[in-house]
Formats: structure tokens, C-alpha cells, sequence
């Protein structure tokens, strides 16, 4: 692989690692909070998926000999605040799914972002785990909506 179309692979696989890795923050600070059995189920389903994602990308990296860096630490803390605080109020399921569905309309911007850097020099399987990552997230868009 050329070494500008590596560094923009890694710049993609990057994102969907980040991506995943802020996906599974965001579920594992809400998870305490929600009290419907439905919505928790859901969030459960989705965090196993967002695992599969970021091991993925883990191994991918691996195979790559590059080391994916992990979110940013003030963000994750910030992030953590905000839900708590978003919750304390207001754990109702409508506004667990609009927390979620807005996180997710978020990781969908960036994911499309990073889709548009893509070209064919690529790693196709950075290429495809992108895509089916973006499926999954406007999968997860839909879920949430009908919960509002």
C-alpha cells in the first residue's frame, strides 16, 4: 500500500475506532441509569455490537503494525458528565433514545466523513468495515427514533 493511501487508511480505521470507542462509553454511562427493560435490552444489543466493531478494527490494526490510540481522556470525562447530568433529570426512554439517537446522528457524520477520503489504493478491509459500520449506526438511528 502507498504510503499517502496507509496514512488515510489509518486516519479511517482511527475514526471507526474512536467511534466505536465513544459509542461504548456513552452506553456503558447510561446503562445505570435506565430503568426500561426494552431501551436497556437495546443499548445491551448495541454495545455488543460496538465490541465488534472496535476489535475489528483492533485487528485490523494489528495486521496494519499500527496502534489505534484510544479516545481522549477529557472527552470521555466530559462526555460522562453530561450524561449524568442529562439523566438525573430525566431517564425516561424518550430521552434515553434522544440522547442515543443523537449520539448516533453524530458517529454517522463522522463515519460519512471518513468514507469520502476513501479511495481505491485503500485497504478494502478497512473500506468495507467502514461501511458496514455506517449501516449499522443508521440501523441503530432508526431503533431509536421509534422509541421516542
Amino acid at each position: 500500500m502507498e504510503n499517502n493511501a496507509r496514512k488515510k487508511s489509518v486516519e479511517v480505521l482511527s475514526e471507526i475506532y474512536r467511534n466505536a470507542h465513544l459509542a461504548l462509553q456513552s452506553i456503558a454511562d447510561i446503562l445505570p441509569a435506565v430503568e426500561n427493560e426494552e431501551i436497556k435490552a437495546e443499548l445491551i444489543r448495541q454495545h455488543e455490537e460496538y465490541e465488534r466493531f472496535s476489535a475489528k478494527a483492533a485487528q485490523i490494526a494489528r495486521d496494519l503494525d499500527t496502534e489505534l490510540k484510544e479516545p481522549n481522556p477529557v472527552k470521555k470525562m466530559m462526555m460522562w458528565g453530561s450524561i449524568k447530568m442529562s439523566t438525573l433529570t430525566d431517564n425516561s426512554p424518550s430521552h434515553i433514545a434522544d440522547m442515543m439517537l443523537q449520539g448516533t446522528v453524530m458517529g454517522i457524520s463522522a463515519l460519512r466523513t471518513s468514507a469520502n477520503d476513501i479511495t481505491p489504493e485503500n485497504s478494502e478491509a478497512i473500506t468495507q468495515l467502514l461501511h458496514e459500520m455506517i449501516e449499522a449506526e443508521e440501523a441503530f438511528e432508526k431503533k431509536w427514533k421509534e422509541f421516542l
